[in-house]
């Protein structure tokens, strides 16, 4: 089952990847939108605002399920307990002077680097799931602010009036994707607490 679960994660991982790669081309989000377009296309009778409250919501239960069961959170909590240990003897050992300390904390130095980079695999994981979930949505929702439907508009908080979901806040960043960014956040936040997931 392990072995499994092992070349699941190198499938997930190299698939993920190369949806990173392949959104960087503008021919490639177009063919994922017209792709996704038919699982959700009947969404387009909704307002715009709404459509990415909708998908945000669903990509934030995803993301936090695939944490919650892809990430030992109990190990990390450890390991993030230990390194801060180490970290303050190590501090407190070099201001000190004490070279007898140093000597013996060097010697657990390279176990702290395992465990780090440990941590690290453990953060890559969902990363990888997650890039097979929100980039293919991330398409459409590009498909239809450009293509489907370009006149489109969004009400931000904090703005009060309605903007293009194609015009860009912070100057570089699209209405569309802020919006979807807001939406997931507080989504997550609210499934996060509920599903009790985090170190």
């Amino acid at each position: 089952m392990s072995k499994w679960k092992e070349y699941l994660d190198k499938v997930a991982l190299i698939a993920g990847f190369g949806l990173i790669i392949g959104f960087m081309s503008e021919e490639f989000r177009n063919v994922l939108g017209i792709g996704m377009n038919y699982l959700f296309g009947p969404l387009t009778v909704l307002p715009v605002h709404i459509v990415i409250f909708i998908l945000a919501a669903i990509t934030g239960l995803f993301l936090s399920l695939i944490q919650k069961y892809t990430i030992d959170w109990e190990a990390t909590k450890r390991a993030q307990e230990q390194m801060k240990v180490f970290q303050k003897e190590f501090r407190e050992a070099q201001l000190s002077g004490n070279k007898h300390k140093l000597k013996k904390l060097e010697g657990q130095r390279a176990k702290m680097m395992e465990m780090q980079s440990e941590m690290m695999k453990q953060q890559y994981k969902p990363m990888a799931y997650s890039m097979l979930i929100t980039l293919p949505i991330f398409g459409w929702l590009y498909y239809l602010v450009f293509t489907l439907q370009p006149e489109a508009t969004i009400i931000l908080p904090f703005y009060g009036i309605k903007i293009l979901a194609t015009d860009r806040v912070l100057r570089f960043v699209p209405v569309w994707l802020f919006w979807y960014f807001i939406c997931s956040f507080s989504v997550s936040q609210v499934i996060r607490k509920a599903l009790n997931i985090g170190a």
